[in-house]
């Protein structure tokens, strides 16, 4: 029997399992997809996820019901999760992020039981694990931190000079994205929205340097098996077999990601245990995203990585509303912007690839003209906006049925709306021709809080470390932590979380009659001092 089991190879689980398998315990983590080329001339691209290769979905997409319309979403699987397409930008929440306003807070109850300075020396181990490179002293909202980044940032593409320049001109303060990039990425155009590795590279090595490491890929877990309160087995199906085994451990992490971790636990009936049960695939985030493209007279760096430089002056509050977080994106991947879905396209009979693939060479002269600044508007946690298990049909393993209702407020669209104003203004400062192009994002991306924590029982389905309320064993370590969204790409805070959470587990046992100092009388901001160092 294992020690532990970790379902999902993603941030969550990845970090987690980096940190107890260093403290001496036998681990297997359990990923339903399989690892992915992130090398050679040809990197698959975010757009094999949305034609919904084998290598990431082979399962048929899961309704999803925005602004009163359904349509479908895939369902992203690989060793390493959403990371493989994680474009690098690697940006710490704000202290404020941990103590919301009633702006953001609105009904829903929400709050964080622990403040910026609790994460602060986790955030600084996962920027060492994930090599980001930064640079600190330009941006107005950095927070306090204890050790500089691992590594210097890239210099300024000419296009990035000129947003920066064009800020300035317009009175804000640009700063560098940190990137968790290696070297070679930082100077090419395949970086953002292809395969790149991600946490896969930290899974490989836990596998060459620890025994006590297993990963099986190809596996999916299907319902966790409850006991007087504790799990005792996950089952599981092996996709090319169809074979059923039960896998037994101590204690169990569930990391698959803030759509699949609440979708296994309401298919495995453990919300009924949970005296904020309620909530579990409640509370679903996902930001209020959208890309503003401006066409320049000269070819903007079309061969030369350039998401660089972030505007972070409205990120706290501009006039009693808090907006977000402005940053540079590359010219765009016409997959996504010509909006060609790939289950339309096989209606038609005809091959999306190819077709995408054409469409995509006739362009390019176009799309090479072009680059952009995404906009990350923080959206309100909603107890409508939630996660389901349909119960009145299954999917081919025989567990009830995805379905996802998602809408924005009022509140959120203004602030993307005004977002998107202030980008505009910047893309024509930087002398971009006045039609710009905008984008609206609708993808589940930044997916978070749909089994959040907070102090109150009654309230969250998690505790301060992420325990899994009434069920001894069970944690829980992606985004559906997240109280809150932030207005930044939450990888960096899912990734120091799961690293906190491990620091704990690998501490003293943490029991259900725990006393209330988990490390034995040390914090865990210690323990994660001790700790540093790579695999």
């Amino acid at each position: 029997m294992y020690d532990v089991a970790v379902i999902g190879s993603g941030f969550g689980g990845t970090m987690v399992a980096h940190e107890l398998v260093r403290a001496g315990m036998r681990v297997l983590m359990l990923e339903r997809g399989e690892s992915v080329d992130s090398g050679g001339e040809r990197r698959d691209s975010v757009w094999d996820f949305f034609q919904l290769r084998p290598a990431y979905d082979t399962e048929a997409p899961y309704p999803v019901t925005h602004r009163g319309r359904t349509g479908t979403e895939g369902r992203l699987a690989c060793v390493g999760g959403a990371s493989v397409f994680y474009g690098g930008a690697s940006f710490r929440l704000r202290e404020s992020d941990f103590n919301p306003g009633p702006e953001i807070v609105g009904e829903s109850g929400t709050e964080w039981p622990f403040g910026y300075a609790e994460l602060e020396p986790f955030y600084t181990r996962a920027e060492q694990l994930l090599n980001v490179a930064g640079e600190i002293g330009t941006d107005p909202t950095e927070p306090e931190r204890s050790a500089p980044y691992p590594r210097t940032l890239a210099p300024l593409a000419p296009i990035s000079r000129e947003i920066a320049a064009a800020a300035l001109r317009l009175g804000l303060h640009p700063s560098r994205i940190p990137l968790a990039l290696e070297d070679g990425c930082t100077t090419c155009t395949s970086s953002d929205g292809y395969a790149s590795g991600g946490v896969a590279r930290i899974i490989h090595d836990l596998l060459r340097a620890y025994p006590g490491f297993e990963l099986r890929e190809q596996t999916v877990a299907v319902r966790l098996l409850e006991e007087r309160g504790r799990i005792v087995g996950v089952e599981c199906v092996e996709r090319g077999s169809g074979r059923r085994e039960t896998i037994r451990a101590g204690m169990f992490i569930l990391a698959a990601g803030a759509l699949a971790s609440p979708h296994l636990l309401l298919a495995s009936g453990l919300e009924r245990l949970n005296p904020g049960g309620h909530t579990v695939g409640a509370y679903l985030m996902r930001h209020c995203n959208a890309f503003v493209y401006g066409f320049f007279p000269n070819f903007p760096d079309p061969d030369r990585h350039h998401k660089q430089i972030a505007i972070n002056d409205f990120y706290g509050v501009d006039e009693g509303r808090k907006l977000g977080n402005i940053q540079q994106v590359m010219h765009p991947q016409l997959g996504g912007v010509l909006r060609v879905p790939a289950a339309a396209l096989r209606r038609t009979g005809l091959a999306g690839r190819t077709v995408v693939g054409a469409l995509a060479r006739g362009l390019r002269p176009v799309t090479h003209r072009m680059t952009g600044l995404q906009v990350i508007a923080e959206d309100q946690p909603q107890a409508r906006n939630r996660v389901e298990a349909d119960w009145s049909t299954a999917d081919r393993w025989g567990v009830p049925r995805l379905r996802i209702h998602h809408d924005y407020t009022g509140r959120d669209l203004a602030a993307r709306a005004e977002l998107i104003r202030r980008a505009k203004e910047i893309l024509r400062e930087a002398h971009a021709f006045p039609w710009l192009y905008t984008y609206r994002v609708t993808t589940f991306s930044h997916a978070v809080g749909t089994v959040r924590m907070g102090r109150n029982e009654k309230t969250s389905a998690l505790d301060e470390y992420c325990r899994f309320r009434g069920v001894e064993n069970l944690f829980v370590t992606d985004g559906g932590f997240m109280p809150t969204s932030g207005g930044v790409n939450p990888s960096l805070t899912i990734a120091a979380n799961a690293l906190r959470v491990g620091a704990y587990i690998a501490g003293p046992h943490p029991g259900a009659t725990r006393h209330p100092s988990p490390t034995g009388g040390r914090g865990t901001a210690e323990l994660a001092r001790q700790g540093e160092g790579h695999p």
